[in-house]
């Protein structure tokens, strides 16, 4: 298997084990330290605050490289394995949905939208 098949193989498990704890975080069944853990990993990623901050050449981005993937491991080891299985097969049929082109282009609209608006904004300021 080439590097790109192994990446690619990597890429399509990671959106599914993502996919798998959303669908868990949602099912009562679910341990709640199992949603804690997700949640907390959930968090940290979308947090400003980070342990060693972005800036700080090499070691701004190990700690997400780190502290993520494990504590994901985690989370799905927290999940009994019949509901892991349940879970796998519910975003297994996920991703193979069709893709909605619509969709998409409208979200990308959006964020045009609201970047252009902000850098309308900041325009303006600085002429003022």
């Amino acid at each position: 298997m080439s590097l790109k098949q192994r990446l690619q193989a990597l890429s399509h498990q990671l959106r599914r084990d993502a996919h798998l704890l959303w669908i868990a975080t949602k099912d009562p069944r679910t341990p709640l330290l199992a949603k804690l853990v997700t949640g907390l990993v959930a968090t940290y990623v979308l947090s400003p605050i980070d342990l060693i901050p972005d800036f700080v050449p090499l070691f701004g981005l190990l700690d997400e490289l780190i502290v993520v993937p494990v504590g994901l491991m985690f989370a799905l080891w927290l999940i009994p394995p019949p509901l892991m299985d349940e879970f796998r097969e519910q975003a297994d049929a996920a991703a193979e949905r069709p893709v909605s082109r619509l969709g998409a282009v409208l979200v990308i609209l959006l964020w045009v939208l609201i970047g252009s608006f902000i850098a309308l904004q900041l325009w303006a300021l600085r002429f003022w």
